[in-house]
């Protein structure tokens, strides 16, 4: 529980100069302490696990390991963490992908400081925030139709967790035993989980899976240049 204590925030965004601007900024409140920063997303899993601060601010977009599937480690190793998503990105698709994987906040980065800091306020007292545009978004999809458990029906083909992590991996130009070394798991398995992905999307080339990468938000398109 907050009190009068400063929440302690750790900060999750590929960029350095923007890093520096939230730094700036959140300092200059006076109320938030940044007890870390992590530049991808497999060092904001580890950062969560040894800092456990009361807020994690998490951008999508990130090399390595994106948002998405970084804050699924974090919930699934300590689902007590609280993460607000803090993303140019937000369209529908991204919200639920986010608000299924257990955030506790989505604010875009075209918001103001003042609902910023709002929303970190908000969430360190134990509730939920989302920008205004997106709470609206929230409840009108309540109207949407919906699968058997109740949640919104989804838009296209759903991967697991590690087949996500192995497209990102894939989509950035790492080799079949480079995402073996990076995820600790064999060529062989690498190769399945490849296959598994490609059927699931129906695309066959690894041009084809950079392309849906980039167009969903797994990898921005700057990474990927080289490759293409």
């Amino acid at each position: 529980m907050i009190t009068d204590q400063k929440i302690t925030i750790l900060l999750a965004e590929d960029h350095a100069i923007v890093r520096q601007g939230l730094c700036g900024l959140l300092k200059m409140d006076g109320h938030f302490h940044i007890v870390g920063e992590a530049r991808t997303g497999r060092e904001a899993v580890e950062l969560a696990r040894t800092l456990r601060p009361d807020v994690i601010l998490m951008d999508i977009a990130m090399p390595v390991l994106n948002g998405l599937e970084a804050t699924r480690q974090i919930l699934a190793a300590n689902p007590t963490a609280r993460v607000v998503i803090l993303s140019a990105h937000s369209d529908d698709v991204y919200v639920e992908r986010m608000t299924e994987a257990g955030v506790a906040g989505f604010i875009e980065k075209q918001t103001s400081a003042e609902i910023l800091t709002k929303g970190i306020r908000e969430v360190a007292l134990g509730r939920t925030f989302f920008s205004p545009s997106i709470a609206k978004r929230l409840r009108d999809s309540q109207a949407r139709p919906r699968d058997r458990e109740g949640r919104p029906k989804a838009h296209g083909n759903r991967l697991t967790s590690r087949e996500t992590e192995v497209l990102q991996l894939v989509a950035e130009g790492s080799a079949n035993k480079q995402v073996a070394a990076a995820l600790g798991i064999s060529i062989k398995t690498v190769e399945k989980h490849r296959q598994h992905l490609m059927d699931k999307l129906n695309i066959h080339e690894t041009a084809g899976l950079t392309r849906y990468a980039i167009a969903n938000g797994i990898i921005e398109s700057s990474v990927q240049l080289t490759i293409i």
